[in-house]
């Protein structure tokens, strides 16, 4: 069975069949989800799906782009949602400075970080982070607010074998999707190659970053198994080696006793 460690399916994409897609789920081999929360309402949403479904948990988390949202009132809230009994993580929380160059909604990225990380600490969850184009800053933050002894995911990880290896040496996890399959992935392929294998987690990212050969089509977790077939070529194991090991990491990750 494949763990999805990361997914939106919550998203307006699934609006249509929802439900038929994630009853689908189980029979295709997908054993478990962790479906991420991005905003306020996206946990909201995701705290409910992993109501409706036995093999369904949630993060809650406001996303850096979303990172406005927040205020002493709504953080409140949102540590009240950690409590729920299948929130397994604070997440997708961190910094994006792809689209955002203000100085001042960085500075405000860069501030919710820190007191959602916290926000897992004090709650003994571990996080989900996201990072794009703030490499430096999201590590300066990480080792400034100790990550090693909160723990998680690098969501979707993009970065250098030399960032893996910073993130690697806190005993993170690094998240590992469709970009993989991508022709010009030659450096996440590297990542793969040096990470240890009990490092490594599966995750669309639903419904975005679909492999190869549906890429450009809407994604889901049904997609997982080009994903465990690229790893297992780069790492020269097995794909039910990969879906096993993958597994206990994520089951790891998540601090699920069964």
């Amino acid at each position: 069975m494949i763990f999805e460690t990361h997914a939106h399916y919550d998203d307006k994409m699934f609006d249509e069949d929802r439900e038929s897609l994630l009853e689908s789920m189980q029979e295709a081999g997908i054993g478990r989800i962790v479906n991420i929360g991005a905003d306020l309402a996206s946990t909201a949403s995701s705290i409910a799906l992993a109501e409706k479904y036995p093999f369904i948990y949630a993060a809650a988390g406001v996303h850096p782009s979303d990172a406005a949202q927040l205020n002493e009132h709504t953080f409140q809230w949102l540590s009240e949602q950690t409590a729920h009994e299948k929130v397994v993580a604070v997440g997708e929380i961190g910094l994006d400075y792809y689209w955002e160059k203000d100085p001042e909604v960085r500075a405000n990225q860069r501030y919710w970080f820190r007191r959602q990380l916290n926000l897992a600490r004090e709650k003994v969850l571990p996080v989900s982070i996201h990072s794009r184009d703030a490499a430096k800053d999201t590590l300066d933050i990480a080792k400034e607010e100790h990550l090693a002894e909160i723990g998680g995911v690098v969501h979707c990880f993009s970065y250098t074998v030399e960032m893996a290896r910073e993130y690697l040496n806190m005993g993170m996890y690094l998240g590992i999707g469709g970009v993989l399959t991508y022709k010009n992935a030659r450096v996440l392929k590297e990542v793969v190659d040096y990470a240890p294998m009990d490092r490594i987690v599966l995750e669309t990212d639903s419904p975005y970053l679909t492999p190869v050969p549906n890429r450009g089509k809407r994604n889901s977790s049904l997609n997982l198994p080009y994903v465990v077939m690229a790893i297992a070529e780069i790492k020269g194991i097995t794909t039910a080696e990969v879906e096993d090991i993958t597994w206990e990491n994520a089951m790891k990750l998540y601090r699920m006793a069964e």
